[in-house]
């Protein structure tokens, strides 16, 4: 047992938090707490949360995600819960590393030997489209999540349509599977239209096809489209998800470790998933240790389907933001859409802790990464 001593965090680019926890004996552990936009009120979260997690025996995991949670009136969000997950992730780390073995040991024991992974593309015209998709498949993948479509309004011309339809064509032809990401900002007739036109080119599922909240119309849309139903990344506990399960609304859950409280929750979310028959397929368009946290997770989870993969941490693409916080990013390397589980100590990565503090230190006077917003046509904002 030890208590925590220090708890840090470092905002470093491009747009990461990474949380630092030593305890008193000199144990350490690593987590992410990275809320795209809102970097300032997650910093503010976790000063509270130094004060009161400080002198806690680190090794109580549960009993500190309770006081976190439940010790104060107000409660959930993403902004509390995204502070949660980085103390959370940390707190595993620490935890794994003091025994030597990774976390999903401490979790039950793997159930799979590999993790099928996909990565997103952009693009608005199918030659932009293809040129990243042979990317992709040069890297290894075989499955990438792509914009469902652009800007359309809320009873908008067909036309506006075929141009999502046509650039889940180019993928296809390409040869890879496509989840296709709504983001939340199609609305009911366009969304169930578009849907029924990408029926022909079986997209792996269709993310977020309204907005979060909205569980009955989503069970509507669902029963109007054979393609699997996915959203979950802005849903914060297992409260939010509970809905969505009991109504059969959802076909792939996707939590993010960093959003809903960190691997704790995530499992979860997860058990009550597999209860319904709901694949989980955990969200992380983030940094390396919340893709770490993540692999841990979907290593001994029965239910789990595919994880998402950061364009800022391929190992394949040799991408410099990655190299610069891990040792050992050979770790991630993709091979036929898969990647192998990490089975060093703790999350089973290796911080580069020099570089992420002269990191933090160089670029502290910056202005936070924030949400640049998306604006229609005529100037109205509509969902990023």
């Amino acid at each position: 047992m030890g208590k925590i001593a220090t708890i840090e965090y470092f905002r470093v680019p491009p747009r990461w938090l990474f949380v630092k926890i030593t305890d008193e004996e000199g144990h350490t552990g690593w987590g992410e707490a990275t809320l795209e936009g809102h970097t300032q009120a997650t910093e503010g979260a976790l000063d509270a949360l130094k004060t009161q997690l400080n002198g806690m025996e680190a090794d109580n995991i549960e009993h500190i995600w309770q006081f976190v949670y439940r010790g104060n009136f107000y409660r959930g969000g993403s902004v509390l819960m995204s502070a949660l997950s980085g103390i959370d992730i940390a707190l595993w780390d620490l935890k794994a590393r003091k025994v030597n073995l990774p976390i999903y040991q401490l979790l039950g024991g793997k159930v799979r030997d590999q993790i099928k992974v996909y990565s997103w593309i952009g693009g608005d015209r199918p030659s932009e489209v293809r040129e990243q998709a042979l990317a992709r498949k040069a890297e290894g993948f075989t499955t990438i999540k792509m914009n469902g479509t652009a800007d359309l309004a809320w009873l908008d011309s067909p036309k506006a349509l075929q141009s999502a339809v046509a650039r889940l064509a180019t993928v296809k032809e390409v040869g890879l599977d496509a989840g296709i990401d709504f983001h939340g900002r199609v609305h009911k007739p366009m969304a169930a239209k578009l849907a029924r036109l990408m029926e022909p080119h079986e997209p792996l599922f269709i993310e977020e096809p309204l907005l979060p909240g909205f569980v009955n119309e989503t069970k509507n849309l669902r029963q109007k489209t054979v393609i699997p139903v996915a959203l979950g990344e802005r849903l914060y506990h297992r409260t939010d998800v509970r809905e969505y399960l009991e109504k059969d609304a959802v076909d792939v859950l996707q939590p993010d470790v960093s959003h809903v409280g960190g691997i704790t929750e995530l499992m979860k979310i997860a058990s009550m998933c597999e209860a319904y028959d709901v694949a989980v397929a955990p969200h992380c368009p983030l940094g390396p240790i919340a893709f770490a946290a993540s692999v841990q997770a979907d290593t001994v989870m029965p239910n789990f389907s595919i994880q998402e993969m950061s364009l800022g941490i391929h190992y394949n693409a040799g991408s410099e933001d990655m190299t610069s916080y891990i040792k050992n990013p050979e770790a991630w390397r993709v091979k036929e859409g898969h990647i192998n589980i990490l089975s060093g100590p703790g999350l089973g990565i290796e911080i580069d802790e020099e570089m992420v503090r002269k990191m933090a230190k160089i670029h502290a006077d910056e202005k936070p990464w924030t949400t640049p917003g998306f604006v229609g046509a005529n100037g109205e904002i509509r969902e990023w």
